[in-house]
C-alpha cells in the first residue's frame, strides 16, 4: 500500500512533463535541406521559425539599436516566399522606430526548430540575420491581404488582438543576407538566390 502511495505521484510527475515536452515539440512541415545548399537553409530557417528578434533604430535613444521579439510569417505552409511579415502596433517602440527609419534587421535561430541540440552560438547550429528595410504596407494592397492570410494561419491568436492598439502590416525588404550553418563563417548568397530557393 506504502509503495503504491509512492508510485503515484511519480508515474504522476513524468506523466505532466512527457505532456508537456510533446505539446512544445515543433513538426517540421520542410525537411532540413543539404548543408552546402546556402541559399535553401536560409529559406528553410524562415520558413520553420515563427519569432526571432528585429531589431531598429531607437527613436527614443538617440538611434541606439533596440532589439525586440516578434512573430513573424513568410507565408502559408510549404508556400514562404521568404520575405518575412509581421503584425506590429504602433504602440510599440520598433514599429514607431521603423516609420522613423526605416533600417532593420531580423535575426533567428535553428533552436527553436530543434533539430540542433548543441548550445545556440555552436556554428553547426544555423542561425541567420536578414537586413533591410521595415516597410509598413498599404492596408488596402494585395501584399497586406498576403502578409494577413500569412501571419494569421501561423499565429492565429493574432487575429484577437485588440483593434485599438493600431496593429499595421509590415514586411522587411531583405537587402543583405547572413547565414552560418556550419565551420567556415558566414555563407554567401545574394537576395536573388534566397528568392529563388527551391525547398
Amino acid at each position: 500500500m506504502e509503495l503504491q502511495v509512492l508510485v503515484r505521484p511519480i508515474f504522476f510527475f513524468f506523466l505532466l512533463t512527457s505532456l508537456q515536452q510533446s505539446s512544445s515539440a515543433r513538426i517540421l512541415i520542410i525537411s532540413k535541406p543539404d548543408r552546402h545548399d546556402y541559399a535553401a537553409s536560409a529559406r528553410w530557417l524562415v520558413s520553420q521559425n515563427s519569432w526571432g528578434v528585429l531589431s531598429t533604430l531607437s527613436v527614443d535613444h538617440e538611434g541606439a539599436p533596440f532589439g525586440n521579439v516578434v512573430s513573424f510569417s513568410d507565408g502559408l505552409p510549404e508556400k514562404g516566399s521568404g520575405i518575412p511579415y509581421f503584425y506590429l502596433t504602433t504602440l510599440d517602440p520598433t514599429a514607431r522606430n521603423a516609420l522613423k527609419d526605416q533600417r532593420a534587421s531580423l535575426a533567428i535561430s535553428e533552436s527553436p526548430v530543434g533539430t540542433c541540440k548543441r548550445d545556440p552560438m555552436n556554428p553547426t547550429c544555423s542561425k541567420l540575420t536578414l537586413t533591410g528595410k521595415l516597410l509598413i504596407l498599404d492596408e488596402a494592397s494585395e501584399e497586406a491581404e498576403v502578409a494577413k492570410k500569412a501571419l494569421f494561419t501561423k499565429h492565429p491568436e493574432m487575429i484577437d488582438w485588440p483593434e485599438d492598439h493600431d496593429f499595421r502590416f509590415f514586411k522587411l525588404d531583405i537587402i543583405d543576407i547572413f547565414l552560418i550553418n556550419w565551420y567556415g563563417g558566414a555563407k554567401p548568397i545574394t537576395v536573388d538566390e534566397y528568392l529563388h530557393a527551391k525547398l
